[in-house]
């Protein structure tokens, strides 16, 4: 079992204060493994702070980051290629075909990408796709609708990537989980 943290569009200090103290109170060191950072962490003390989570953080430039980071990455984890991008550069943004055409270009199993700051996660040709939201609930400029906050956290482990969403919902914590099993041909690709 691999714990990968899925976080991004924090936007502090400029649209929001903080990370929800109910999510700060899950997000403690020793149980995450590795950080995967669709980027908008917007200072050096979130980057900070995801570090104090666990040692191994992965983060993408966001189009408001202060400090410089990779364009987009892929690492491999558990048997799976994650490729991790912020997502302004994808258009239209969060659009599930031109999301798939980077996909495809990265070599990825799964795709982490933020922008949108909703939390989406879907199977599309066999690869899934998963939109972490924003942590903090920073308003986005895509939607006129209030955002979430919302994280996930993904188990890898043996081919099947299980998805948990955290969200925020009235004040409370609300986990939703999601099973996703790695097509035959892709395991098969990987292994060879």
């Amino acid at each position: 079992m691999v714990l990968v943290l899925c976080i991004g569009d924090i936007h502090i200090p400029h649209r929001a204060t903080d990370i929800p103290a109910k999510f700060r109170e899950l997000l403690k060191p020793g149980k995450i493994h590795h950080v995967l950072c669709t980027g908008n962490l917007c200072s050096k003390s979130m980057l900070e702070f995801l570090r104090g989570i666990c040692s191994d953080v992965k983060v993408v430039q966001g189009d408001f980051d202060d400090f410089e980071s990779p364009e987009h990455l892929v690492v491999e984890l558990a048997g799976f290629k994650v490729g991790v991008c912020h997502g302004h550069q994808v258009v239209p943004w969060g659009d599930r075909e031109a999301l798939a055409i980077l996909q495809r270009q990265m070599g990825a199993d799964i795709l982490v990408t933020g922008h949108t700051h909703e939390f989406k996660a879907a199977v599309y040709e066999e690869l899934l796709q998963v939109n972490p939201g924003s942590a903090t609930g920073a308003y986005s400029a895509t939607s006129q609708e209030a955002v979430q906050p919302s994280f996930v956290l993904m188990d890898l482990e043996g081919g099947k990537a299980t998805i948990y969403v955290y969200q925020l919902v009235d004040g409370e914590v609300k986990v939703e989980k999601i099973d996703h099993t790695k097509a035959a041909a892709a395991a098969t690709a990987v292994t060879a």
